[in-house]
């Protein structure tokens, strides 16, 4: 009796035995990943979150969690429009979207390529109010989950049909650039962009790397309001550089975040695209409502390239659906439905004209007021470029010590590249902020 409770015994075991080894095998199929590397703007929002003093100040373009407690200056999380109490802001058109939306419109799945009418009115934005290309169907056109899904959704598409394609970004770039289409295994080239010396735009170099770049390279370019430098091409350079485009037969895929947000006039913003339409480029184009519609969490966007037929563009449409299909199968309503509605009714439509011009407007007084503490401190050095460059980052040529001592003896957070995020300046910090500029920046 003794030897057969033994053995029961043995045998009630043997499945907890089994299950304890099956748990540890399922431990190690994960125990080979390593922590990603840290993203360096949230290294700066942890900082700036633990940083105890009241005169704390985040230039650093990142975007602190929802419900961060009321005694931390959101006012100065600037990866995201702040008005000039530092405070964020949803536009009166938005509020007057959503309550027409609010108890009248359903929630049902969107067809695979996005809502119709928000792909109509982005092209009209983007490609010309009476474009031809819109006229004779020849853009093909999808809702994206904001710029990153469009850039995504287009690198996707560059592989999968043009596989021996590489990908030429400037120097610098908004960092996801590079993560966007590594991801999507498109080789990446880079070509000269920034001039650290003038703090503008090094056209010449720019024009060499286009120049003796392969015939029929794919280009990744800003169309305004470069993230992170603020350098824009002036428009006799863009048509410059759509010349010899054109002589090299280079693809353009333009990535526009900014429309409207960097000088307050979307047709204005335009002005590169439709440079490159003249001169008669097929085009890719990346939209996002982020920044001039304030929809920041909403997501959404528009993917469009120009083909050369309407034949073409049925074609391309359904295998951008295609590619959607697996990733997120249809992009959300919400978003598209606010935009839509906006820009479908003139008078919202006016309404929110006036407010991405209001926005821009501020940010544009806030690089005025910055330049001109400095200059009344007394500042040897030239802060030209701080009113040169556009939209909401300027590049201010600091150093990454120079930034180190902004952090520890000013408490002002920014990236140390010594981006800083015109967003987080306002009339009550911007003399604060100016005299510690002025004091990192001294010659020695």
């Amino acid at each position: 009796m003794a030897a057969l409770s033994r053995t029961v015994s043995s045998l009630s075991r043997r499945p907890q035995l089994q299950g304890l080894q099956s748990a540890r095998q399922m431990s190690s199929l994960f125990g080979h990943v390593e922590p990603a590397p840290k993203d360096p703007i949230l290294g700066v929002t942890e900082a700036f979150l633990a940083d105890q003093s009241p005169d704390k100040v985040n230039v650093g373009g990142v975007r602190l969690p929802l419900r961060t407690p009321s005694s931390i200056p959101r006012s100065l999380a600037a990866g995201a429009y702040r008005d000039d109490n530092g405070k964020p802001l949803v536009l009166q058109c938005v509020r007057e979207a959503e309550r027409r939306i609010a108890g009248n419109l359903n929630m049902e799945y969107l067809p695979m390529g996005g809502s119709i009418t928000m792909i109509e009115q982005s092209l009209k934005l983007a490609y010309g109010e009476d474009s031809e290309f819109i006229k004779d169907k020849k853009i093909a056109a999808v809702q994206a989950l904001s710029g990153t899904g469009a850039c995504r959704l287009f690198a996707d598409f560059q592989k999968r049909f043009l596989p021996d394609s590489q990908i030429y970004i400037p120097t610098p770039t908004w960092s996801n650039h590079h993560n966007i289409w590594r991801d999507a295994n498109v080789p990446q080239n880079k070509f000269t962009y920034y001039h650290p010396e003038s703090r503008g735009l090094d056209f010449s170099g720019l024009m060499s790397d286009i120049k003796n770049a392969p015939d029929g390279s794919f280009f990744m370019l800003h169309a305004c309001a470069h993230n992170p430098t603020g350098v824009d091409p002036t428009e006799e350079q863009w048509r410059e550089i759509s010349h010899l485009f054109k002589a090299k037969k280079h693809f353009p895929f333009f990535d526009m975040a900014y429309q409207g947000f960097a000088s307050g006039d979307p047709e204005r913003d335009a002005k590169a695209i439709r440079i490159f339409l003249e001169d008669g480029h097929q085009i890719g184009c990346a939209q996002s409502y982020a920044k001039n519609m304030g929809l920041y969490g909403q997501r959404v966007g528009c993917l469009s390239i120009l083909c050369d037929d309407e034949k073409q563009a049925v074609a391309v449409k359904s295998q951008l659906q295609q590619l959607a299909r697996p990733m997120y199968s249809n992009p959300p309503v919400h978003g598209a439905l606010v935009v839509s509605i906006i820009l479908n009714d003139p008078e919202l439509k006016n309404l929110w004209l006036q407010e991405v011009k209001g926005m821009a407007d501020r940010i544009i007084g806030m690089r005025t007021a910055l330049k001109e503490n400095l200059e009344k401190l007394g500042s040897p050095l030239s802060w030209e470029h701080i009113t040169n460059q556009i939209g909401m980052f300027c590049y201010s040529g600091m150093t990454p010590e120079q930034v180190d001592r902004l952090t520890n003896e000013f408490h002002i957070y920014m990236t140390r590249n010594g981006r800083i995020s015109m967003a987080g300046v306002t009339s009550g910090n911007v003399g604060y902020l100016a005299n510690a500029i002025h004091e990192v920046t001294k010659p020695k």
